[in-house]
């Protein structure tokens, strides 16, 4: 499981940036990174090996022309353009430990802080936009920038510009850690495609059946193609196409539906109409083509492509609507599965804990002021690479 304990990238939120920066608050760091010890400590003692991103990239920078590639291309792609200032920034971060350069591009640079390499305008420019390239906050929700599918992985191309850096971390990993370079692994998308989709929005019900948000971050074009990608190269031949209402509070299909055990899911009611919801049902077409069905009744697709008689849909909040709104904004359905009908869930969210412990389900809370104010639950913060078959 890869994780990314939050850093100064959270403290370089201010409220004016905090909207172009997808968050409603600043958490404060201290308490979130006990959280998120507490969360990675919970994981290990059930049995997950924990993985830290930045660990990982700094462990794959290891040869000099790699960590200079990946610096220049972090900087272009943080919309330094200009040929001296991204000559004169490059040199400023490769002469850095490894270590320094990675935490220092997950953070942000000021302009403050490489004025005298660029020339006093840059210190001035400070009050009005303090950030020659801005924070990545959203790095501790490792769920989206990358998804593992079967043999492969997804890197995914991130819709807000905030986080389009993100995924060039998981990039980087694949092509040069030794744990990932030798491994063959098959790239089901690539981030430079540019077509929006992300991690969050993609379900892996089991080894052949996938459900993907269609939702404010992942477009429907780009499920098609991913379809087609995993019909022609996986073993996967079932891909659910789940449209969800495209807003912040609903941005991922796993903010309102995650699969806990073979035959469990919970579900955030808001997006069940009388039972139904769009829904597209796509399969491998003879010549290679996907093939697409439309469908609205959610637990009778379920039903049928996972092979089972009956499904248990818990609904977030016990199903009342003041507090399944309340609990879903603090993603109360983004359940983490550590094995089937086993979860790690925010202790804030205690109605929808005592509703899954009434259905059967081990529930492990961790801890949750300051993690929840970023929108993204136990799924958002963990990015799994292998799972046993249990």
């Amino acid at each position: 499981m890869i994780l990314k304990r939050p850093g100064q990238e959270l403290e370089n939120l201010t409220p004016a940036t905090m909207s172009r920066l997808l968050f409603d608050d600043i958490p404060y760091l201290p308490a979130a990174q006990e959280e998120h010890d507490y969360f990675a400590a919970t994981l290990r003692e059930n049995g997950t090996k924990v993985l830290y991103l930045d660990d990982l990239v700094v462990e794959a920078l290891q040869q000099t022309p790699i960590k200079e590639k990946f610096a220049q291309q972090m900087l272009r792609e943080a919309g330094i353009q200009e040929e001296k200032v991204l000559a004169v920034l490059t040199g400023y971060l490769i002469n850095m430990e490894t270590q320094e350069m990675v935490a220092l591009l997950m953070k942000g640079i000021r302009k403050i802080e490489v004025a005298e390499h660029l020339g006093a305008q840059f210190q001035a420019e400070e009050i009005d936009h303090p950030f020659l390239m801005e924070p990545l906050p959203n790095l501790y929700f490792t769920r989206d920038p990358a998804a593992a599918i079967g043999s492969g992985v997804a890197l995914n191309s991130m819709t807000f510009a905030t986080r389009k850096r993100e995924s060039l971390f998981m990039e980087y990993v694949l092509k040069y850690h030794p744990r990932f370079q030798a491994q063959g692994v098959s790239l089901w998308h690539q981030r430079e495609r540019g077509e929006r989709i992300e991690g969050g929005d993609q379900l892996v019900l089991n080894e052949h059946v996938m459900a993907i948000g269609i939702s404010q971050r992942t477009a429907q074009e780009t499920v098609e193609k991913l379809a087609q990608q995993l019909f022609a190269g996986s073993s996967y031949d079932t891909v659910i196409g789940v449209k969800i209402p495209h807003n912040h509070a609903m941005m991922h299909l796993d903010t309102v539906f995650t699969m806990i055990n073979y035959d469990q899911f919970t579900v955030h009611p808001l997006i069940l109409n009388d039972g139904q919801i769009d829904l597209w049902i796509m399969h491998p077409g003879p010549e290679g083509q996907v093939l697409s069905e439309h469908r609205t009744d959610l637990l009778q697709v379920l039903k049928e492509v996972l092979h089972q008689s009956e499904l248990d849909l818990i609904p977030t909040g016990d199903g009342d609507p003041l507090v399944a709104a309340r609990e879903q904004w603090n993603d109360g359905t983004n359940t983490l599965a550590l094995a089937p009908g086993e979860v790690v869930t925010y202790d804030r969210n205690y109605v929808s804990n005592e509703l899954l412990r009434k259905h059967g389900v081990k529930v492990h809370e961790i801890r949750s002021s300051e993690l929840s104010r970023g929108r993204g639950g136990p799924r958002c913060m963990s990015m799994p690479i292998v799972r046993e078959d249990s």
